[in-house]
Order: C-alpha cells, then sequence, then structure tokens
C-alpha cells in the first residue's frame, strides 16, 4: 500500500528571487555537468510558465467575480487530476455559484492523471493512466510501459514482453499485480527461464493503469534493483454502476496475417454502494508470422532464409468482487486467468557457403562474408528445407483476497492469496528434407546460385534462379525425425500472505507509521520428457502436411507447415513418452520479510523513511549425474534415478529513504536513496548440466554446475530530481534527474579446463571434463540522466517527450562475450509524441527509439548486440456519439528492421558471435488495426 499526503500549496515565489538563486546554485554544486545543463535549460522556461499559470489565474478570478445565471450541479472530472472537494447541490440564494468544472477525457486526461500521480508520490514514480474503461493509451500493455521515461521494452515475437528501467537487466525489474507477485512460465523451449512477467499476456482493456517505481520504499516487496512495476485492475465500487464496455478489433500486418480481437467488461454496485461485482474478459486470435534470415556459419557455412509462424490466440478473464459491510471495512476478492496459445513452426531454407568454395571475401574470424555461385553443381552442393513444430502454450491463475479496516488514526489491512502458471512446450517436432552431395539422380530442390553478402550488420540474399519450393519438389511422403520428440512442460507458484498496519501520528512533522510482514513460497518446476518411436514409421502424405505458402528473405516461397498435422504425425509415431531425467529441476523459496516506515511532512519537506528485513530459505534439487548406464533414451545416459537436494539460506536489510522538497507552488526537489536485491535467476540455480557424454565429439564433454548458495545482486542507489508543474489543470511538467546505482554479487561463469569428477565419458576413456560453476563475483554501476516534457496547448494540441542516458558497466569476465554491458541495457532512450483532440476527434503520432544493446540467451543463440532500433506510430479516434467510438492504429509505419550481430572477440564464443558477423536480422512489419469501441 502506497500512502498518499494531499497538502495545501504553499505561496507562489518569485522565480527571480534570492532564494530562487541559492536553489540554481546548490543545484550547479550538485548535478553532474550534462545533468546541470538539462535542469538550468529547463528552469530558463519557468519565468515564462508561471507567468501563463498567474494569467490563468487572473481569468478564472474575472471569470468568478463576474455576475452569472444560477448554474446547474457541475460534471464531475473524469480524469483524477484535483483533490476532492465538498460540493453543495447547487448555488443558494446569495451566494455567488461556482465556476463551470469541465470536463477533460481522451489523451490529455491521460496524461493529467499520470502526472498527478508522480506530483503527489513520495517515491519516485511514473504512471500510464487509462483515464476510462478501455482506454489504456497503447493496444500493448508493454508498448504503453515504453512511452514512461527511462523504460525500454523488449519485444518478444511481435509484443511487449520484458522491461528495463534506467539501464537495468530486465531481470531485475519486478512486476506485481496490484502489488503482488504473478506467477508467469515462458511459452518457448528456447528461452531461459527466469524471474521476469511476460507482458504479452495481459489485455490492455483488462487494465486501469500502472505505475513503474523507480525508487524504493520500505513497504515495497522486494526484488526489484531496477524497479517495482505495479499493475492494477479496477474494481466495482469505483466505477459508476452498471458500467458496460465492449469492443470488437480487426487486424493486419504487412507480413503477419490478420488478427482479431474482442473485449467486454461489466461492473455493478448497489445503490448504497456496499456490494459490487466486475466482469471483464478479453480474447485475441490471429497468426504472427516473422520473416528473416538467421546464420550462425556451424554447419558448412550456413546462412538460412527463415519464416516463424505463431497461431496464436489469448484469452484472459477477470472476476472481483468487492464489499463495504461497515463503516471503514473494504474487502474484495480477484480472480484473474490468462492464457495464451502459441502453436508455432519455424521454417528454414538453408544454404551452404562452406560447399564449392566461391568465397570472395572473409572477416577477422574466417567466416565468409561475401559469396557468390553462378551455376549449382550437383557433385558438391547440398540444399536443406528443415520445419521445427512445436505445440506451446502459457497460462496464469491468481486468486487474491484482501481487506481493510480504517477507524480514526489506525488503518490495518491484510492479503491473502495463490498465483501458479504452467507453460512451456508441450510436444516439439521436426520435419526436414535435404539433398546431399554428390547426388546421382535430378535434385529435387534448386540449388542455390546468387549472391549472398554479409558485409554489414544484416545480410543481404539475392538469388540469380527461381529458390522457390513446393510441396512437389518434396518426396510423397514423411516422416517425423526421430531424435528431435520431445517436451518441456514448466510448473510455476506462489502463495502469500501479506499485512500491514497505519498508525496516523501528529509528532514533529511525523504524520504516519508504518509496519508490516509479508511470507511466501515460491516453487518453480522443470521437467521434459523424450518420445520413443516406434521401430517402423509411419508415414503421412507429404501435400497433407502443408497449408498454402510462406514468402522468405530474398523473393521465393516455401511450403507453409500444417502445424496441427505435423503434430498429429509425431504423436502417431510415439510409442511412449519417458522422463528426460537431465532436464529436471526444481527450486523452492521461502521468503520473509518486516519492514516498518515512518511518513513525514513538516512546511515544504515530506517523505519516508524505513527498512525492510528480508529472510529466505532456498533449496534446488536435481537427478544427480554418475555416470550410470541407460538404455531408455540416449538424454538420460549417465544419470541415475536418484536425486539430491542442495539447501541455503540469507538475509538482509534494506534501507530507504524518499524525500520531496517543494520550492514553491509548483517546484519541488527529489531526492531518493536505497538498498535493493534482486535474487538469483532460476537458470543460475538449477544444479546440474551435462553435454558430452557418450556423443562421438571428444571436444564438448563439459559440467555446469547451478547452485541455490548464490548470493542476491545488491544494489546501493540515489536519486536527485527536479520538477516543475505549470498550467493549471493541464498536466504540464517539466523535470530533469540523475540516478547512480552500485550493483554488486553479479553472477559469472568460472571455467576451468582439465578436470577430473569421477565420471569417465565412454566416448573418449577419460575422466576428463570443462567445468563451468556459476559464482558471484564483481559488481557494475549505472550512472544517468533523465529528462521530460509534457505541454498542452491549450487548442487541442500537446506534446510529450523524454530522454534517458544510462551508461551501464558490468564487469566484463560475467560473460561469455566479456564485454562489460549490462543485458538489454540501451545507452539512450527516447519518445517523442504529438497528439491532437476535441470533443469528437483525436490523432496521436509517437516515435520511440533506444540505442544498441546487448541480447544474451543460454544454449543455440548465445550473445549479440541489437542495432539501434525505433517505431513510428500512429493512432486516430472518432467518437461517433458519447458512447460509440471508432479507433484506427498502425505501428511501425517506418518497418524498422531488428538487425542482430556479433559483439566482441571473446574466444568463448563462436565466430558467428565475433567481429560484428550478421547472425540474425529479421524483417520489420506495419501493423494495422481498426477498432469499435461501446461504453455505457
Amino acid at each position: 500500500m502506497v500512502r498518499i499526503h494531499f497538502r495545501p500549496s504553499a505561496p507562489a515565489r518569485n522565480p527571480t528571487s534570492p532564494a530562487t538563486h541559492l536553489y540554481e546554485e546548490h543545484m550547479k554544486a550538485t548535478l553532474t555537468p550534462i545533468a546541470s545543463a538539462v535542469a538550468f535549460a529547463l528552469i530558463g522556461t519557468v519565468a515564462q510558465a508561471q507567468q501563463q499559470t498567474q494569467q490563468d489565474d487572473k481569468k478564472a478570478q474575472q471569470v468568478a467575480q463576474a455576475p452569472q445565471a444560477p448554474a446547474a450541479p457541475a460534471a464531475p472530472v473524469t480524469a483524477p487530476i484535483q483533490l476532492a472537494q465538498a460540493q453543495t447541490a447547487g448555488p443558494q440564494a446569495g451566494t455567488t455559484p461556482p465556476p463551470t468544472v469541465i470536463e477533460v477525457k481522451g489523451i490529455r486526461a491521460s496524461l493529467e492523471s499520470a502526472v498527478s500521480v508522480k506530483r503527489n508520490a513520495t517515491a519516485v514514480v511514473d504512471a500510464v493512466s487509462a483515464e476510462d474503461v478501455g482506454k489504456l493509451p497503447d493496444s500493448d500493455v508493454g508498448e504503453a510501459m515504453g512511452r514512461i521515461p527511462g523504460v525500454s521494452v523488449g519485444r518478444d515475437f511481435g509484443q511487449g514482453a520484458s522491461v528495463s528501467i534506467r539501464g537495468t537487466d530486465p531481470q531485475m525489474t519486478y512486476t506485481t499485480l496490484n502489488g503482488q507477485t504473478v506467477a508467469s512460465t515462458g511459452w518457448y523451449d528456447q528461452k531461459a527461464i527466469d524471474r521476469s512477467f511476460n507482458y504479452s499476456l495481459l489485455p490492455p482493456e483488462l487494465i486501469g493503469g500502472l505505475e513503474v517505481y523507480k525508487s524504493s520504499q520500505a513497504d515495497l516487496t522486494e526484488g526489484g534493483i531496477g524497479g517495482t512495476v505495479i499493475v492494477k485492475t479496477r474494481k466495482p465500487l469505483d466505477l459508476a454502476a452498471n458500467t458496460a464496455f465492449a469492443s470488437l478489433k480487426f487486424g493486419k500486418g504487412s507480413i503477419s496475417d490478420s488478427n482479431r480481437e474482442g473485449s467486454a467488461l461489466y461492473s455493478f454496485r448497489n445503490d448504497s454502494r456496499t456490494f459490487g461485482v466486475l466482469i471483464a474478459g478479453a480474447l485475441e486470435k490471429g497468426d504472427y508470422i516473422r520473416r528473416g534470415v538467421e546464420s550462425d556459419m556451424r554447419w558448412s557455412g550456413d546462412v538460412a532464409p527463415t519464416s516463424f509462424v505463431q497461431e496464436r490466440e489469448r484469452r484472459a478473464l477477470g472476476l472481483t468482487l468487492q464489499a463495504r459491510p461497515a463503516q471503514g471495512v473494504d474487502i474484495s476478492l480477484n480472480y484473474l486467468k490468462l492464457e495464451l496459445d502459441a502453436n508455432n513452426s519455424n521454417s528454414s531454407h538453408y544454404i551452404f557457403t562452406g560447399n564449392s568454395g566461391n568465397c570472395a571475401q572473409t572477416n577477422a574470424a574466417g567466416l565468409c562474408v561475401l559469396h557468390t555461385r553462378a551455376a549449382g553443381n550437383p557433385a558438391t552442393d547440398n540444399v536443406f528445407l528443415q520445419n521445427w513444430v512445436r505445440s506451446s502454450s502459457m497460462s496464469s491463475d491468481s486468486l487474491v483476497l484482501d481487506g481493510s479496516f480504517k477507524t480514526d488514526g489506525f488503518k490495518l489491512s491484510g492479503v491473502v492469496g495463490s498465483t501458479k502458471a504452467d507453460g512451456g512446450t508441450n510436444q516439439t517436432a521436426n520435419f526436414a528434407y535435404g539433398q546431399w552431395a554428390p547426388l546421382t539422380s535430378a535434385p529435387q530442390l534448386p540449388l542455390w546460385t546468387g549472391t549472398i553478402d554479409a558485409t554489414g550488420h544484416q545480410i543481404s540474399v539475392k538469388p540469380s534462379s527461381n529458390q522457390t519450393i513446393g510441396v512437389g519438389n518434396l518426396p510423397a511422403t514423411s516422416s517425423p525425425e526421430t531424435w528431435a520428440s520431445g517436451r518441456g512442460p514448466n510448473a510455476d507458484k506462489e502463495n502469500f500472505v501479506q499485512a500491514d498496519a497505519t498508525i496516523d501520528l501528529n509528532w514533529g512533522g511525523l504524520t504516519a507509521f508504518k509496519t508490516g510482514a509479508r511470507a511466501s513460497e515460491h516453487t518453480f518446476t522443470r521437467t521434459g520428457a523424450r518420445g520413443v518411436h516406434a521401430a517402423t514409421a509411419v508415414p503421412g502424405a507429404t501435400p497433407s502436411l502443408h497449408d498454402g505458402t510462406l514468402e522468405v528473405v530474398g523473393g521465393w516461397s516455401i511450403p507453409r507447415p500444417n502445424i496441427d498435422a505435423m503434430l498429429a504425425l509425431a504423436s502417431a509415431n510415439i510409442t511412449n513418452w519417458v522422463e528426460d531425467r537431465s532436464a529436471y529441476g526444481q527450486l523452492k523459496e521461502k521468503n520473509k520479510a518486516l519492514y516498518g516506515m515512518v511518513e513525514f511532512e513538516k512546511d515544504a519537506l515530506r517523505g519516508n523513511a524505513g527498512l525492510r528485513y528480508i529472510r529466505t530459505n532456498v533449496s534446488a534439487t536435481g537427478y544427480n549425474f554418475d555416470g550410470t548406464p541407460t538404455t531408455d533414451v540416449g538424454q538420460n545416459n549417465g544419470w541415475s534415478k536418484s536425486k539430491v537436494t542442495r539447501q541455503t539460506s540469507y538475509d538482509d536489510v534494506l534501507p530507504s529513504m524518499n524525500l520531496v522538497y517543494s520550492l514553491n507552488q509548483n517546484m519541488m526537489l527529489r531526492v531518493a536513496a536505497a538498498k535493493a536485491i534482486t535474487r538469483p535467476n532460476f537458470d543460475n540455480m538449477f544444479l546440474t548440466t551435462v553435454v558430452g557424454f557418450d556423443d562421438t565429439n571428444a571436444q564438448n564433454d563439459a559440467f555446469t554446475y547451478g547452485t541455490p548458495d548464490l548470493k542476491p545482486q545488491k544494489s546501493t542507489q540515489f536519486d536527485l530530481s527536479f520538477e516543475y508543474y505549470y498550467g493549471r489543470g493541464r498536466g504540464n511538467l517539466l523535470s530533469a534527474a540523475i540516478f547512480h546505482k552500485k550493483i554488486d554479487n553479479f553472477v559469472t561463469t568460472q571455467t576451468q579446463l582439465n578436470q577430473r569428477v569421477g565420471t569417465v565419458s565412454p566416448d573418449t576413456g577419460l575422466d576428463n571434463w570443462t567445468i563451468n560453476r556459476y559464482v558471484n563475483a564483481g559488481g557494475g554501476r549505472i550512472n544517468g540522466v533523465e529528462v521530460q516534457a509534457n505541454h498542452a496547448f491549450g487548442n487541442g494540441f500537446g506534446m510529450t517527450g523524454n530522454y534517458t542516458y544510462a551508461d551501464a558497466k558490468a564487469p566484463a569476465t560475467s560473460y561469455l562475450d566479456e564485454l562489460n554491458l549490462f543485458t538489454l541495457s540501451s545507452r539512450h532512450t527516447a519518445n517523442l509524441v504529438g497528439y491532437f483532440e476535441t470533443d469528437v476527434y483525436s490523432a496521436r503520432l509517437a516515435y520511440s527509439w533506444r540505442s544498441k544493446y546487448m541480447v544474451r540467451e543460454n544454449g543455440w543463440y548465445g550473445n549479440r548486440f541489437h542495432d539501434a532500433i525505433g517505431s513510428l506510430d500512429l493512432s486516430l479516434g472518432w467518437n461517433i456519439t458519447k458512447n460509440l467510438r471508432l479507433t484506427f492504429e498502425a505501428l511501425n509505419l517506418t518497418k524498422e528492421d531488428d538487425v542482430q550481430y556479433g559483439a566482441g572477440n571473446a574466444a568463448k564464443q563462436r565466430a558467428s558471435l565475433q567481429n560484428g558477423f550478421p547472425t540474425w536480422s529479421f524483417k520489420g512489419e506495419t501493423t494495422y488495426q481498426v477498432g469499435l469501441s461501446a461504453k455505457f
């Protein structure tokens, strides 16, 4: 719970007064040179802006004093941007009627509400507000969050999925739903298992708003070094009785297939406002298509134009019951179910530049970066078409009961709940078609001719002959690859209980004391299984396994997999499933926290200070690897059937302080300091991973040891900001901030060669292994500057903009690429939004941009740079009636590509992840969406 104090405004002060000059001198002495320059540029606008404010006040006073006819009661302000004040039922005889209250809606209302949250909060907070039901400013929750200063959103398969705050790793962002954990698993088996929440699960229509805490305070649940995101849902007693909302949307991408969405909400409350029910739901269905070129060069210089298809269906259901049975008592029960079906295929047409020479240029790592082949040679050239198909899904269920009792000077609140998630890959299958030299008959697949240019950061593929593959080029029947059948569902669960008490004080500026406790038990279980195939394959007709065509980069097409048919044929070939003991791992965490925090307000100073004590008990369980031979499936070779468990515990004290000093009515200085933690990533705590055991390759025998003994990463952080609010009721803002984080206990991989572990690999006959261990080592730092400006011009036009510079340095030894950069951290991020709106029409043009950043993934993909990327987005709205609204959106109008390339020259990385080699690139697409919504 965040306690927000509202207080009378201080008298206005002259920006040219001695006090203001003292403030400027203080800024000169405190801020870094770059922040100082930004701050004084903002201060230079204060006098002009205050003159405008004074003119507005004078006009309002003239209106209030002018004789007026009695007026009807004023309509309520839609956006909660001013203090609630008592209003009479109407003008009384002999009194001056109140001035007319102007109802503010739309884009401006959302901005004003968000600025109000920032202004009145004690901590460093930025917000996104849905000023009305179904009116989150963006059609994607992650995308909306990306407009916030200092926030970078990582897009995953076309949707905002992860959040980096002020240059930190997304793993350092802690996301909550109404202040509590949301269980989450990934749906894609090629992604690392982590603690982050996948925002692609959340339909924006269910969200009332969200707040991003960039500084910490004692009553916030620990876990976010970068920051804490609180996603807020609506409650029925906060809405008018019988509020109803419904919307339909239809979209189409320049690459992806059509997408359909529908959402609805109904909220009821009784006349006495003691009981209410809210139910909301959303459904989205469509096919996302990603088209690109992948090149890891590990397989005869392979370059592979690739098309990925995800058959996406997202469902969400929210139900809230709320009751106020007695004065001061508030009880609510919230249930939220989120589901994502994400069956997918990945189709790659491999070209092998290592065949028959023809390389015109190589890079420093010896890779061919310019290859030309004038004619295909059946004696040397290979060609290969591969289809991976996966049945994937993810679901998250949360049930939370919370209540509060408030009386004079005291408030007691409590929360108890459970959140669980299931998801991952339910089945994997592979269908492959290849021709290998020397060919003894005429090839059925076309041999490559043309030019492949990889001299830049993006591969250019230009064929000189028709490369199209049709179903007629493939064999008449097909069978799944026996080595590829697997599944890997995961489960995540947390039970939690929390109690908080607030005691109002009046002791020399102390206004309240808060204390509370929280306990949770979190369990993450990773599993796997391998399919055992029948001795005789069950074939299927190849045409029945495909449905249409897919375009690939380069201008030709390949058959589009029928995902359901391929998975069904793969199932028909599997006689039974065997547990993959090498994939199993279970982590259990028992977390406890206790905090105390005082809130204070004295003259122009307000704030809070507190301590949070945390204790964690953690255990990790997995199967023991002892070299025991097995005959069930190859993945179990060497793994015993007994499990081992390791346990550890740690505790810490986390102090925090937030101060706000009002320089005058509209100007404030904000200071925050705290210690915060982020617990180790799940992937780093799973016990043992082994590669190379009895695989006929003597060069890759290795053990990787994770451990629950890892300490949490810890940050000591500091924020200083200046904020200026002007233009009464407009949400106008100028702000500048500097921030610093010193982060310790980075998780590093320590590698030792030629080690004995007591197990002999059958293929080498030796006990000689490479040992990788996850350990805590070193520390990093983040220094940065953040500026923000909002301005409504008063004629329907307005703009917002922000820029963040984050210099985030991590220990180079923490990463295989040996680059001292935080994961997914951009040094520069910027947003610029212009809008226009009237009572009938609205328009917004928004551009978001971030500089290059490091992408780091385990296993096959490795570590690489993502090139700078931006998105220009347009949204239009037409209020057909007061209840009916038509919208149009166009995202990524400039079709900026997703470009990734090698980073660094570390010997631990393969050659295609070095020297800037263009490892992956995906074509940018513009997506269009038209929507119709109704609210009553």
